[in-house]
């Protein structure tokens, strides 16, 4: 097992989607806690193109790609408790190497995925929706009433929200760049809509009676910071979650208190799922969620060799729902 061949992607410079590369690699011996995973599909996020391109440093270069997946066991180190070979298994926290045929990971990153659980929607949806469901109780709680604006609203990570938000009452507002997108953010769910080349301040405060939203979620960043602000309520809560368009930056407190008493947070995902019996119960929730009717919109798959591709489409910003790689 141990001198077999697998292929995988990596990169061996910072840089566009052309930097990623496709070759085979010798598969290394399991480490005590590890399990061996034959990948059947790989997730594609934002934050895999922030390791690409240098915004996050990977540990080293050259550096495998990726943290999101679900397969199978084929291999178990001795001391592995809670796992055996050929237990369909999920994963989104893995050391950067999911874009891979083959990947060890530590037993406590791994949840079990149920046999009513595809692993393409597992690969495209399990830390989206961890994302979903930590932004609506973790990093915040809207009640039910309440009005929230969401960016990227028919992205992986938004289609989510405007379904979990119409299930817990929440009024959400979607920013989205398309009619097209708008119209798909609504049938999933959101309460209204805003494109985002209209001055979305103004449209959320004309939607909410001029008091804007009490919370906001922006996985955009830099280019809609002050829209964000702006469209928070007094009072109110910003969340951002992503740096899509850049990283925000010279963030003063006074503006904070000048926008109506602001609060701030930038939460990382990976925070809020370190003890792996809450990473669990998280993932049963959502687990919960599509057995009762939650959809996991996988716009795209491609082949694990096409990576380069699935970057380039994703930082286009002309994607719905996520992106798969099928090894």
């Amino acid at each position: 097992m141990n001198t077999d061949e697998a292929l995988r992607v990596i990169f061996h410079s910072h840089g566009s989607p052309s930097v990623l590369e496709y070759q085979s690699s010798t598969v290394n011996p399991l480490c005590p806690g590890e399990v061996r995973i034959r990948n059947q599909a790989i997730g594609v996020n934002f934050i895999d193109t922030y390791f690409r391109s240098g915004l996050y440093p990977p540990p080293a270069l050259p550096s495998g790609l990726g943290t999101e997946g679900a397969g199978t066991v084929i291999e178990c180190a001795e001391d592995v408790t809670h796992f055996r070979v050929g237990d369909r298994v999920a994963y989104v926290q893995s050391s950067l190497g999911a874009y891979a045929t083959q990947l060890c990971v530590d037993q406590t990153r791994l949840v079990h995925l149920p046999d009513d659980v595809s692993f393409t929607t597992a690969a495209g949806g399990l830390l989206k929706g961890l994302t979903t469901i930590c932004l609506f109780n973790k990093v915040s709680q809207p009640k039910s009433g309440d009005t929230v604006l969401f960016h990227a609203a028919a992205g992986g990570v938004g289609l989510l929200a405007c379904q979990y938000a119409k299930r817990k009452g929440i009024r959400l507002i979607g920013v989205v760049s398309t009619e097209a997108k708008a119209q798909l953010a609504r049938s999933a769910g959101a309460w209204a809509t805003i494109l985002a080349d209209e001055d979305i301040a103004h449209q959320a405060r004309q939607l909410t009676g001029a008091q804007g939203a009490k919370f906001v979620y922006d996985s955009v960043g830099r280019s809609t910071w002050q829209a964000s602000l702006d469209s928070t309520a007094p009072c109110g809560h910003l969340i951002s979650f992503g740096n899509s368009s850049g990283p925000v930056e010279n963030v003063a407190l006074a503006q904070l208190a000048r926008a109506g008493s602001l609060t701030v947070s930038r939460p990382i995902l990976f925070d809020y799922i370190s003890d792996s019996a809450v990473l669990r119960s998280l993932a049963e929730e959502f687990f919960q969620c599509l057995r009762e009717g939650m959809k996991v919109r996988v716009g795209t798959t491609f082949a694990l060799s096409e990576a380069e591709r699935a970057h380039a489409l994703l930082e286009s910003r002309n994607t719905t729902g996520s992106i798969v790689l099928i090894p």
